[in-house]
């Protein structure tokens, strides 16, 4: 995709403060000097076998890219891949899941759209509202930073690893509570500190959403490994071989901006890798305020921590310590 937008005529827009040419979570159209707008879509095939979940999963994703704007959804339009033939039982059970998390988000369900598809997806379209001067981008990443992440790793990898059936059952009942667990929270708090940049971690995983900051930012980012946490059975499952495609294309894009510092298990390699759904907030904060936001996030309950820091640009995006 981003071969295809880089040939793309540039239209210059003064009302567009964050375009498709910015490769950030989602776009900010200006309407006042006050008031912007938050748009973003995402949708994805089932990553769970309960219809009710993978709606709930699918409402949680699509608003999170809102929440990595620093924004604060407002409504929402549907989009339905169904089969033609499918069970509408089925499908209502998927838009009820939705629905519900998106009530949960203060996010207003105005519509949408379906088509018949023998595979099925589902997702949102969703429309926030910001301040025009308090919009986070992936770009804004100064030299000192600390970075803070606000979820586990691991989601693509445990699902993978339930399909051929090697997870546990409480490993994958973990992985789905990961994945329905807002980003609302985590937003609400960073934005009551000096917050330089933000990102999801979501398709390209950890190392691929971080290399676009360090891109985006002209910064390195040097990640401590060590300091990130893993969803239960992660590592065992990737160590058994339950490695998702996702993965292997996310290797391949990010891999060539990454330098490996540190002697790596094969399967820690992999997980930094690995595409998460409904991932955690990426926090780029000053260093003086790191300690503090980490200590909020936990006390909202997530499982939050510092993961290392941005420095000055070298050679790689990347440096894993």
């Amino acid at each position: 995709m981003d071969h295809v937008l880089s040939r793309l005529p540039r239209i210059n827009n003064d009302k567009v403060l964050v375009g498709y040419d910015k490769a950030d979570d989602a776009g900010v159209y200006l309407v006042s000097p006050e008031l912007a707008l938050v748009q973003t879509v995402d949708f994805f095939t089932p990553i769970v076998d309960d219809p009710f979940v993978y709606g709930q999963i699918s409402a949680a994703n699509s608003l999170s890219d809102v929440y990595a704007m620093g924004g604060r959804p407002l409504s929402a339009l549907s989009i339905a891949a169904y089969p033609p033939h499918g069970e509408q039982d089925v499908l209502a059970e998927i838009m009820r899941g939705g629905l519900e998390k998106l009530h949960e988000a203060d996010c207003a369900l105005l519509g949408g759209h379906s088509v018949a598809d023998e595979e099925i997806k589902f997702g949102y379209a969703v429309t926030g509202v910001i301040h025009p001067q308090r919009v986070l981008t992936n770009g804004g990443a100064r030299e000192g930073d600390g970075l803070i992440f606000t979820k586990r790793i691991g989601t693509g990898v445990v699902a993978t690893a339930h399909k051929r059936g090697l997870a546990r059952p409480a490993d994958v009942e973990a992985a789905i509570q990961s994945m329905l667990g807002l980003n609302r929270s985590a937003c609400e708090i960073m934005l009551r500190h000096p917050v330089h940049a933000c990102t999801d971690v979501t398709g390209f995983g950890m190392l691929g959403h971080g290399r676009e900051v360090a891109q985006a930012s002209q910064v390195t980012l040097e990640i401590d490994h060590s300091r990130i946490q893993w969803l239960p059975g992660a590592l065992e499952y990737a160590a058994q071989g339950a490695i998702p495609g996702g993965l292997k294309n996310n290797r391949e894009f990010a891999s060539c901006a990454v330098d490996i510092r540190a002697e790596l298990a094969p399967e820690v390699e992999s997980l930094l890798y690995d595409p998460q759904t409904s991932g955690g907030l990426l926090i780029s904060v000053a260093p003086e305020s790191a300690g503090e936001l980490v200590e909020e996030l936990r006390g909202a309950g997530l499982p939050a921590g510092a993961i290392g820091r941005a420095v000055a640009r070298q050679q790689h995006a990347i440096v894993i310590i």
